[in-house]
């Protein structure tokens, strides 16, 4: 694996990251009380997913075409995403007894790899 496609991989995950918290706050702020908490979820998901992927597809593994194809495999890889951080999350912290903060925090790099690692040979791959 390409330690530039890695760095690239970081640092625009970063900025998905900031983008997707600015999303998620003021998504929050100007549909509370208008909307369901659930719907406004979906929402912050659709809108961030749909930024990552961009993102990712340009800039990271800067693929052509298929827009429509990677995009729904993209969300593939973050329902396992999604899925592996549920499952790690429930197990450090209810039956290993971690602290929510080393629990987090070894979660995220865990699926910070899995959606690399899926995003390189499932999504975008060539």
């Amino acid at each position: 694996m390409s330690s530039k496609l890695k760095r690239r991989y970081l640092v625009v995950g970063f900025l998905n990251t900031c983008f997707g918290y600015a999303v998620g706050i003021i998504t929050y702020l100007f549909l509370e009380g208008l909307v369901p908490i659930l719907l406004i979820a979906v929402l912050i998901n659709i809108i961030t997913i749909s930024f990552s992927f961009t993102t990712y597809k340009v800039f990271v593994f800067k693929t052509k075409d298929q827009w429509l194809r990677e995009y729904l495999k993209s969300y593939s890889v973050y329902g396992l995403s999604a899925l592996i951080s549920i499952f790690t999350l429930w197990l450090f912290i209810a039956k290993v007894g971690m602290s929510i903060y080393i629990s987090q925090a070894l979660t995220i790099g865990l699926t910070v790899t899995i959606s690399y690692l899926g995003h390189k040979h499932f999504t975008f791959k060539r």
